[in-house]
């Protein structure tokens, strides 16, 4: 009797497409590239490796790895999560389900940073400006704005789970940014005056329709009550003892809400300076 021949397993090629099938089917519009980029992380070489070597078979350990990242992926989990990291403003951060994705939305909040900084330079002498990075997570905002201006910038993260706080600090060490971190609820317990508030705090209102895939991150992180602006609302009231006149405040949320936020801002005596997509800028004038 004989015995029967193990089946061959897939060259790169073959395994993308058949990837790539079962994401579309699964209504995931980025089948492909969520595909790419399993395989690559899973063989450990780089998507360009991929287009260049298709008909290079799979080992069945790594079929079998890819199968069960891709089963995470029909079940919509972020990618992210898959592979362990993500790309922001042209740096690779750390990223667990502690923490929620970043996602480009969040750069117009440094683009909006590049335009304070300079307006403070008079104010620098030869102390730093204090940014804190409130919401923190995977401490994306607060550490971009470090590297970007090493000098200029005192930034502490700030976080209430230490979870994600752990993350912020591990991928201000890889990135070799250096940071302060403080476990608080928003600004209780921030022991200074900043110069400049950062903050994407969760702004989705639980009703909203979103994608699967926020599903799997962290509750916490991306919903909040009176429509999504309770806790950037509370933030606006500490800003009245926590940020200097003069200082700027930076928040994320979905232009919908931007209004409400600039009419709310009004009464912590700070004003609309600018809007940028999912950024808003206020100052403080007293």
């Amino acid at each position: 009797m004989n015995e029967s021949s193990p089946q061959p397993t897939p060259a790169i090629n073959d395994w993308l497409t058949r990837a790539t099938a079962e994401l579309a089917a699964a209504g995931i519009p980025s089948a492909r590239l969520d595909a790419e980029l399993i395989l690559s992380h899973t063989l450990r070489v780089s998507r360009t490796a991929l287009h260049a070597h298709p008909e290079t078979p799979l080992t069945e350990r790594q079929e079998d790895i890819a199968n069960a990242r891709l089963a995470l992926r029909r079940d919509r989990v972020p990618v992210a999560y898959i592979i362990g990291h993500k790309e922001f403003y042209g740096r690779r951060f750390i990223v667990t389900s502690a923490t929620l994705v970043p996602r480009p939305e969040s750069e117009s909040l440094i683009e909006l940073l590049e335009k304070v900084i300079p307006r403070n330079q008079s104010l620098l002498r030869s102390e730093p400006l204090r940014l804190v990075d409130v919401g923190t997570g995977s401490g994306i905002l607060g550490i971009t704005a470090k590297l970007l201006h090493p000098d200029e910038l005192d930034v502490t993260l700030i976080d209430n789970s230490r979870h994600a706080l752990a993350i912020a600090k591990k991928n201000a060490a890889q990135l070799k940014a250096d940071c302060h971190t403080l476990q608080s609820d928003l600004l209780a317990s921030y022991p200074f005056t900043a110069d400049i508030i950062l903050a994407n705090l969760p702004y989705v209102d639980v009703e909203w329709e979103r994608s699967p895939e926020t599903d799997h991150e962290p509750a916490e992180a991306l919903f909040a009550g009176q429509g999504g602006l309770s806790l950037i609302y509370e933030l606006l009231i500490q800003s009245r003892t926590h940020l200097r006149a003069g200082g700027h405040m930076i928040l994320e949320a979905d232009p919908e809400q931007h209004e409400k936020i600039i009419a709310e801002a009004k009464k912590s005596q700070l004003i609309h300076v600018e809007t940028d997509g999912y950024g808003v800028l206020l100052e403080k004038i007293a």
